[in-house]
C-alpha cells in the first residue's frame, strides 16, 4: 500500500520550503506553492542555482503574512499575503512570460540586501494564468512559479535507494518535492501515469531532470559533488539525470499525511532502465 507520507509546499520560489500535515489544491498547485517569487533587473526569476544563500532564507506561513528568516543571522521580514503596490510587471520564468504584481518596496530593499544584488518580489495574481507544457499536459493546465509543472512527486523508496548508494545521507529537502510517499519499490513514480489521493485526480507527466541545486546543502547553503555524482552513475539518460516525476491534477480539494495514494494506471513505455546496486 501506499500512503503520502509528506507534503510541501515553497511559498517564494527557490526559499526554504514548509512541511504540511495537510495541504490545500488549488487550481494551479498546493495553496500558497510558488505564488511569490523574486526577479532581478531584468525581470528574470532569481534562484539557488546562482545564489545559493537562498536556501538560508526559511519561511514560514502565519494568519496574514509569511515570515522569512535568514537561517544564519534571524535576521526577518514579514510578507503580506496582499501586495501592497499595485504595479504589474512581465516577468521571466525559463521560456514563459507572464504577469505578477509588485509586492512592496520594504521586501525589495530587505531582499536586495540579503542577495547583494537588486531583487524585487512579485506575487502572481488569480487572473494570470501560466500553462503548462501543452507537449506533456492537457490544454489548459496551470502552474504558479513553479518551473514547470504544480507538483513534484518523490518515493521514500527512492530517497531510500539513492541513499544506500551514498556516503553519507541526504534528507529529502535536498530535492524539494511537493508530495513524498511510502510504499512500493524505489523509483516507482517514474512510471505513475494516473493515481488518486482521496477524490484528486493526479496524472505523471514527465520525469523531473535535476540541476545544481541538489548539490546544495539546505541548511548552510554549501555545495558538493552529491548526489549528482552517483545518480550521474545509474539515473543519466539524454544528458539529463532524473529524480522524481512532475505531476499535473485534475480537481481541487484537500490532501493530507496518511492518505493512501492509488495508481490507477502505469506508463507502457520503457521511460528508464534502472541499474541495481
Amino acid at each position: 500500500m501506499l500512503r503520502v507520507s509528506e507534503l510541501y509546499i515553497y511559498p517564494i520560489k527557490s526559499l526554504g520550503g514548509i512541511k504540511l500535515e495537510k495541504a490545500l489544491v488549488t487550481d494551479r498547485g498546493f495553496e500558497y506553492d510558488r505564488r511569490w517569487m523574486l526577479i532581478d533587473d531584468n525581470n528574470k526569476f532569481i534562484s539557488q542555482r546562482e545564489h545559493s544563500v537562498m536556501a538560508l532564507l526559511k519561511t514560514h506561513i502565519s494568519d496574514d503574512f509569511i515570515t522569512v528568516t535568514h537561517l544564519g543571522n534571524n535576521n526577518s521580514i514579514d510578507v503580506p499575503f496582499t501586495p501592497l503596490k499595485h504595479d504589474v510587471v512581465s516577468v521571466e520564468i525559463w521560456d514563459d512570460v507572464c504577469t505578477a504584481q509588485l509586492v512592496s518596496d520594504e521586501a525589495d530593499k530587505w531582499f536586495s540586501s540579503i542577495l547583494g544584488l537588486n531583487a524585487r518580489l512579485v506575487y502572481m495574481p488569480d487572473d494570470t494564468k501560466r500553462f503548462t507544457n501543452p507537449k506533456y499536459t492537457q490544454a489548459g493546465k496551470i502552474t504558479s512559479f513553479s518551473d514547470a509543472y504544480p507538483f513534484l512527486l518523490i518515493g521514500q523508496s527512492s530517497l531510500d535507494d539513492l541513499n544506500g548508494r551514498l556516503s553519507i545521507s541526504l534528507p529529502i529537502n535536498r530535492f524539494r518535492p511537493n508530495i513524498v510517499f511510502t510504499g512500493g519499490e524505489p523509483y516507482l513514480e517514474d512510471t505513475v501515469d494516473s493515481f488518486m489521493i482521496g477524490k484528486i485526480l493526479f496524472n505523471g507527466v514527465k520525469l523531473c531532470a535535476r540541476c545544481i541545486v541538489i548539490t546544495i546543502d539546505q541548511e548552510s547553503a554549501t555545495s558538493a559533488k552529491e548526489p549528482t555524482k552517483t545518480l550521474a552513475s545509474y539515473r543519466r539518460k539524454n544528458n539529463n539525470i532524473y529524480f522524481g516525476q512532475n505531476i499535473v491534477h485534475s480537481a481541487t480539494g484537500s490532501i493530507a499525511v496518511g492518505d493512501e495514494l492509488i495508481v490507477l494506471s502505469r506508463h507502457h513505455e520503457d521511460r528508464f532502465i534502472i541499474e541495481k546496486k
